[in-house]
């Protein structure tokens, strides 16, 4: 999978990937509306060229108060996102090129009030979302919040995550419509967090699925 050319339908209107986007940065904005003042910390899994955070917080009245961390193992994709951060005057950004699914790029970043899963759960076995579902445990900070994706192909594993969230002291917050072709959810922890444990490897990519992560 050429990573970076996956991100060209994100620029063709109308198309999957687009509709998703915009759904995500929606909620990336309700989330950043509704947390309380002060600092803010977000960290991007698999953050590919930062579309996610970086459509939403040049405009945003938050920008200042947060610090974020983007992970994106492919070069490309990392390189245009820290354009983008740069180019925004987002100094708070930081994007990291590096193996997004090792808990050591985290350490000094949560908890977090803001974890992005974005493209991560389609392309990796039910085993691995399971457990990246247990690890948001240890990156989110009480009241801190999951927006993740899952495409609803078969076999529909949105349900699940879900279920998944929830028996973790998760609480669901928003949930788009089956009839949407796409899943996108937003999750809020209740919970203490975890100590994070370094050199936990959360999920492997196995492969990328048609209608995306």
């Amino acid at each position: 999978m050429d990573w970076q050319s996956w991100h060209d339908e994100y620029d063709v209107p109308g198309s999957h990937l687009a509709q998703r986007l915009r759904v995500v940065q929606q909620q990336i904005r309700t989330v950043l509306d509704g947390s309380p003042p002060g600092p803010l910390r977000v960290v991007g899994l698999c953050a590919g060229q930062g579309r996610d955070l970086l459509g939403v917080l040049p405009g945003h009245p938050r920008r200042k108060d947060v610090r974020a961390r983007l992970v994106e193992r492919d070069p490309r994709n990392a390189a245009i996102a820290g354009d983008a951060a740069r180019a925004a005057g987002l100094t708070g950004v930081e994007v990291v090129t590096a193996d997004a699914a090792l808990t050591d790029h985290y350490r000094d970043m949560v908890p977090a009030d803001l974890v992005l899963l974005c493209g991560v759960f389609g392309n990796i076995t039910d085993e691995d979302i399971e457990r990246t579902v247990g690890v948001c445990a240890q990156l989110c900070g009480t009241g801190g919040a999951v927006v993740w994706t899952r495409h609803r192909g078969a076999p529909d594993r949105v349900p699940a995550i879900c279920a998944w969230f929830e028996e973790r002291a998760f609480d669901r917050q928003w949930l788009s419509a089956p009839d949407r072709g796409f899943g996108v959810g937003v999750h809020r922890f209740r919970g203490e967090p975890r100590p994070l444990r370094e050199g936990v490897r959360m999920f492997t990519f196995v492969g990328a699925e048609e209608r995306g992560g």
